[in-house]
């Protein structure tokens, strides 16, 4: 059986990309499957310092494969056994995430882009809340995220109307991080990538968690977790190279640990 999911490392990249372009890599059982297990192995790998996320062909992800719908579906279910593994794994990422948003990204495709740290976006590429369409919420952490990103009135909006989100509209909206031309697509996410993966990863890894728990923890909390994180950090041969570097006039070599 193909590959739902293709997953490489290398140079300290990991690359995940969606491999059911004939049915725009909309998701399955298989896809949930080999997509958690590729998470966690990256999450695990040492020598992982970026993560990419994209599709094969013309697609990111157009969400839910509707073939596999059927009438007495319990949509539920499928969301707690499929979904939200997949989401709450992409939550405790260690190292930053990219959603390489090649193509559309629809339904719980677009929720996946938004769990991701940053979403460069393909000129021609389009967000889509799928779900109103077909008499559904949106789903896959979507409402957990959106508003976050674009403030409450905005995502409402957007749930509700479900229009087609360009790649300039999204970044007006704050929903893309860049807009990335065609003809240097695979250049400037490749350079996108390197750049996060020279930094200090467990420093990134701790800011990505300080950033989640500011919308959670009372200031008093927040400033006591901060100064244990820094004590983590500052333990770090990162940071010991940073400070070295800095004595010495030159740019750090960070190593991820």
């Amino acid at each position: 059986m193909e590959k739902a999911v293709q997953y490489e490392v290398s140079e300290g990249i990991a690359r995940l990309t969606f491999n059911r372009s004939d049915k725009l890599n909309s998701f399955n059982e298989q896809m949930h499957t080999e997509m958690l297990l590729a998470l966690k192995d990256a999450n695990k790998n040492p020598d992982v310092r970026c993560l990419i996320i994209t599709g094969n062909g013309r697609a990111f992800s157009a969400g839910e494969d509707l073939d596999g719908v059927t009438e007495d579906m319990d949509h539920g279910e499928v969301i707690r056994k499929r979904y939200a593994p997949v989401m709450i794994q992409l939550s405790k990422m260690k190292m930053p995430v990219i959603a390489a948003v090649n193509g559309i990204a629809a339904g719980s495709g677009f929720s996946l882009a938004l769990a991701c740290d940053f979403r460069l976006m393909h000129e021609k590429a389009k967000l889509v809340q799928a779900f109103i369409h077909v008499g559904l919420i949106p789903d896959s952490g979507n409402l957990y995220y959106l508003p976050k990103l674009i403030g409450h009135a905005k995502a409402l909006e957007l749930a509700l109307f479900g229009e087609k989100i360009n790649a300039s509209q999204a970044l007006d909206l704050g929903l893309a991080t860049r807009v990335v031309a065609g003809e240097n697509w695979h250049d400037e996410v490749n350079q996108f990538a390197d750049r996060l993966a020279l930094m200090p990863t467990k420093a990134v890894g701790i800011i990505k968690q300080q950033l989640q728990k500011s919308w959670e923890y009372p200031l008093e909390e927040f400033l006591d977790c901060e100064s244990f994180s820094q004590r983590i950090a500052g333990l770090t041969s990162d940071h010991q190279e940073g400070v070295k570097a800095f004595r010495e006039k030159r740019l750090p070599e960070f190593k991820g640990n």
